[in-house]
């Protein structure tokens, strides 16, 4: 399935698996009524996006259980290609010893560590992804190369 631009819709079980690779990601919160963005380190949990944050912007939004954006993506400048899932949910500071437990077993470091870090947990409410490829035949669309 495409969308209105020729993009391909992702399913949902291919965003997962996207996101299941972990990596660096981007963080979009509210700063001041301002939108922010940060990249991120993070690992996936039952669905969840969860990353490693110290005293900050990404940990107040966190603290506050508002709802914030992450997205991750892949390009191939050469090729003209790449994709994007993009997850949308409740932020929330993980506080319980069984839960952080857990989290400690995935392969998640912070690059800048502290000693006030502290995992947060994205609770996924809508995921998406779009992919970008030159499959024209499945498309519908028509490409004139070389004009």
């Amino acid at each position: 399935m495409r969308d209105r631009r020729g993009l391909r819709i992702l399913p949902i079980t291919e965003c997962l698996l996207r996101l299941g690779r972990g990596g660096v990601g981007r963080v979009a919160v509210t700063v001041k009524a301002l939108p922010a963005i940060f990249p991120v380190n993070y690992a996936v949990l039952d669905g969840d996006v969860v990353f490693r944050s110290n005293r900050g912007s990404k940990l107040s939004a966190a603290t506050d259980h508002a709802v914030i954006a992450f997205e991750v993506d892949h390009m191939d400048a050469m090729a003209h290609t790449g994709w994007s899932v993009l997850v949308v949910g409740h932020a929330h500071v993980v506080t319980g010893r069984a839960e952080i437990a857990q989290l400690d077993a995935l392969p998640l470091r912070p690059w800048a560590s502290s000693d006030d870090d502290q995992y947060v947990r994205i609770t996924a409410g809508v995921i998406s992804g779009r992919e970008l490829t030159h499959d024209v035949a499945d498309s519908g669309v028509s490409v004139q190369i070389g004009a």
